[in-house]
């Protein structure tokens, strides 16, 4: 098995090897994977140069750039996402070279500040999050989740740079050291049903469905009235029995199916 750190600050993941295709998700510089398959040789211009992994922290399958990754020893690999970047952009030593990664990163096994993945040495000198050492409560939620404030929504996006709703409450709670599934319709089977929205405490995710009944939308509850979430940006706004409500436009946006706790 061979296994593999990623070496840009983020790289997207394809449903197919090409550039064109859907983005489903993102690796952040220092996450880990493993190879499952290389894209043929024979592909046509532009789609060759890409491999299919499997990524450590949530096992999310999907094409990733050759570029944009770099195999490492399997020891490095098991210590991935114990440490994380905390501030919004962080600046990293990269091979002699300055980089920007951004929020909740892997430190991939930092020892004194260095490491050599192989040929490639990293360097950080930054704030460090534990996710390990981390005493879970309103505060720390709260910590977290402002962080992501007004980042833009984008579809399969995992960064401070742009996030979809299953990706924000899916980093928030790496920072918490409560791994949670990539969508949200997976989180949602995850947790312990909370019977009604006042009985909801900070940190509890609610789940919202369509008209078909499929879970389609994912938000951190503050309190029993608000709840922080990615749609347009990641946002604050007004939650009732029946769903999201839009402060901007009064408007109602999501209609709640079912609310889940996790610690």
């Amino acid at each position: 098995m061979k296994y593999a750190g990623c070496c840009v600050p983020v790289s997207a993941l394809r449903n197919e090897p090409s550039h064109r295709s859907e983005m489903i998700s993102q690796l952040l510089f220092g996450e880990c994977c493993t190879f499952l398959e290389y894209g043929a040789d024979n592909l046509p211009a532009g789609q060759a140069g890409w491999v299919k992994i499997k990524c450590r922290y949530d096992e999310y399958e999907g094409w990733c750039p050759l570029s944009n990754i770099v195999e490492i020893d399997e020891k490095i690999y098991l210590q991935a996402d114990k440490a994380l970047t905390d501030d919004w952009v962080n600046e990293v030593d990269y091979n002699g070279h300055n980089m920007y990664v951004p929020l909740g990163s892997s430190l991939t096994s930092l020892n004194h500040g260095k490491v050599f993945w192989r040929k490639n040495s990293v360097q950080y000198s930054g704030k460090i999050w534990k996710p390990l050492e981390v005493k879970i409560n309103s505060k720390i939620i709260k910590q977290v989740a402002y962080k992501f404030l007004n980042t833009a929504y984008l579809w399969g996006g995992r960064s401070v740079f742009g996030i979809d709703c299953s990706g924000f409450s899916q980093m928030v709670y790496k920072f918490l050291n409560i791994p949670l599934p990539r969508d949200a319709r997976y989180q949602a089977e995850k947790g312990d049903t909370v019977k009604s929205l006042k009985e909801a405490v900070c940190g509890d995710l609610a789940f919202f469905d369509n008209e078909e009944g499929r879970i389609t939308h994912v938000g951190i509850i503050l309190n029993p009235n608000e709840i922080i979430h990615s749609s347009g940006k990641v946002r604050l706004d007004k939650i009732d029995n029946e769903g999201i409500i839009n402060l901007e436009t009064r408007k109602r946006t999501h209609k709640l199916k079912v609310i889940k706790r996790y610690f």
